[in-house]
């Protein structure tokens, strides 16, 4: 391929981030000649200059199958300023096509991910603890990736056993005369640290090499992946500063003569448009970008030379300063893999550097207008087989969509959730709960009413159930004084979740008011915080149903550890299809509950 040719893939990867021609005729007029690989080498990356494609994503947590409803979604910005919803994106089938028709022609490509790629998962997966979505990134030739806080969801032995395989220690082998094999890719982590010998949990970093080009990568989850997972299946381990630690690998990159480094980083931001594509570096780099990336992107050494991000399941490609006020790439895939990112690297074999001046990314979507990948076809349809019996179910009848949407506060979703746990632990034997508190993070998926497979419109199959409540949290009822249940509201918008809040989901007749015109605790007027209409007494006691994570202070909620008189019963995912049962029938479908328990002031 000509450096002519090359050149114009840049610019058209440029545009499609959404840059100005003046950014654009910038970078191209920074190009080094022969960035192709071309001068003076054999147009395979063997003269000075080679063109490394990264091709990378984040977030799958498991959707084997296409995404369905809002999961299933994606908003693209139109040139005017308008607009429009892509229908029907993502699934592994497609991913692995375009993957493979992304790197066609590009003898230099790695793929990479930024964590949370188990976990969280719909059933086809989640039932056999992920096993199939690491046998589907083995096939879709997964370099490697960093670990996310969801790979922690089952512990850290259980993540051991993905990296290493084996079958599961206590429901065995599932397939038969087959042993897992474990995932082909190294998972970094880092900054996951034994606590009393300080050494990472798995392999801090990977070195990818081709022909003499040699690219390090160091894998890091969020520092406070501890507050969003249970205490239980992370004890001895520490999380550590996300800076700190990839500082301190890039010097050891360093030493060992490894001078291209990307950091892979289950941490991420918010852009301010939904749309995929939309130009984050509006007015300038990095300037329509906000969260936890911004801060973390300025402080990363400039040794690193681009960052691929994930956790806050938004799609970006912006070019936020490093601590040298140069500019540096900062990607994020979305979920669910709906995107993927294609970035080039344009390496040195002199200085064995990348060429700053010269990288390019944007994201593009996985769209289900290309053929299937027939291998993935067939591992999805191996694994359904056996989740069949359980999966094809009936549990419950809908009359319409009842969605889970990333912005408001309150969702219907959240609503029918709440609902359900406090009515399966409100009778005396059961808890006694008069309220239920439900974390947003908990809903995973919306619940769809056109079928999915042969059951018929609104019909909730327990697969389908499953996808939304794939913990299998154990419910608890919990005591909790006035002033404590205040607590837990102020919370939503303070201390851990100051920058970024998380509203609760509550039950019915449970209300109050958030005033999003103030900051802090002060957000949560404490005269509107009613139960049934009545005032909170802060002196009073009260009976709160929960999950376990809840319960033991994860999302930030610090304040849900010092409950007493706590009784544990069934899991979240039964009280759920419980729920469903009991309230709806194929002649009298459950419709979605209306919203208004959270009064909200702008």
């Amino acid at each position: 391929m000509s450096t002519t040719r090359k050149n114009n893939r840049a610019v058209r990867r440029i545009l499609a981030a959404g840059a100005g021609l003046a950014t654009v005729g910038a970078l191209v007029a920074a190009l080094p000649a022969g960035a192709s690989g071309t001068k003076g080498g054999d147009g395979y990356g063997h003269g000075r200059y080679v063109d490394v494609q990264l091709l990378s994503f984040n977030d799958l947590h498991g959707n084997l199958e296409p995404p369905t409803g809002s999961a299933g979604r994606l908003t693209h910005l139109n040139e005017d300023g308008t607009t429009k919803t892509i229908e029907g994106v993502g699934g592994v089938e497609y991913l692995a096509t375009h993957l493979r028709e992304a790197r066609q022609g590009n003898p230099y490509s790695v793929t990479a991910a930024a964590g949370d790629m188990i976990g969280a998962s719909p059933l086809v997966s989640g039932l056999f603890h992920d096993e199939p979505t690491i046998d589907a990134l083995n096939k879709l030739k997964l370099d490697v990736s960093s670990v996310g806080n969801h790979e922690f969801d089952e512990g850290a032995r259980e993540l051991a056993r993905m990296q290493n395989g084996g079958c599961h220690p206590t429901e065995g082998c599932f397939e038969e005369g087959k042993t897992f094999e474990g995932a082909n890719f190294p998972y970094l982590a880092a900054n996951v640290t034994n606590e009393k010998t300080g050494k990472p949990l798995l392999d801090p970093y990977f070195v990818w090499e081709r022909n003499g080009v040699k690219i390090g990568f160091i894998g890091v989850t969020l520092e406070g992946t501890a507050n969003i997972v249970s205490a239980e299946g992370i004890k001895g381990l520490k999380f550590g500063d996300e800076v700190e630690t990839i500082n301190k690998y890039a010097k050891v990159l360093e030493r060992k003569g490894v001078k291209s480094i990307v950091a892979l980083l289950h941490e991420g931001g918010s852009p301010a448009s939904g749309a995929y594509n939309y130009n984050c570096d509006t007015p300038g780099a990095g300037a329509g970008i906000s969260g936890p990336i911004v801060d973390i992107a300025k402080n990363v050494t400039p040794q690193v030379d681009a960052l691929v991000t994930g956790h806050t399941h938004q799609a970006y490609a912006c070019t936020i300063p490093d601590p040298a006020g140069k500019p540096r790439t900062v990607t994020s895939a979305a979920s669910f893999g709906k995107l993927y990112t294609d970035t080039t690297l344009t390496y040195d074999r002199r200085s064995k550097d990348i060429v700053r001046t010269a990288v390019a990314s944007a994201n593009h979507v996985v769209t289900r207008d290309v053929p299937k990948a027939q291998d993935m076809t067939d591992l999805i349809g191996r694994w359904k087989t056996l989740a069949a019996p359980i999966a094809g179910r009936p549990v419950g009848y809908i009359a319409g969509d009842i969605d889970n949407p990333f912005e408001p506060a309150e969702k219907p979703l959240g609503n029918l959730i709440a609902d359900a746990q406090l009515e399966g632990m409100a009778p005396a034997d059961k808890g006694g709960a008069q309220l239920a508190l439900m974390n947003p993070g908990g809903v995973r998926a919306p619940l769809v009413h056109k079928a999915s497979g042969a059951e018929g419109d609104g019909v909730v199959t327990y697969g389908e159930a499953y996808t939304v409540q794939p913990f299998t949290n154990m419910m608890t009822a919990v005591d909790l004084t006035g002033a404590q249940l205040i607590t837990t509201l102020q919370q939503q918008v303070s201390g851990a979740n100051l920058a970024s809040p998380k509203i609760l989901q509550i039950s019915k007749g449970f209300t109050y008011t958030l005033d999003m015109t103030k900051t802090g605790a002060d957000r949560i007027v404490v005269s509107s915080v009613k139960l049934n209409g009545e005032a909170i007494d802060p002196a009073k006691t009260y009976r709160v149903a929960m999950n376990e994570f809840l319960a033991g202070g994860g999302d930030g909620f610090p304040v849900l550890k010092e409950h007493k008189n706590k009784l544990v019963g069934a899991s979240d995912l039964d009280l759920f299809t419980g729920y469903l049962a009991a309230h709806s029938s194929a002649t009298a479908p459950l419709a979605a509950p209306a919203t208004g328990r959270i009064t909200v002031v702008k």
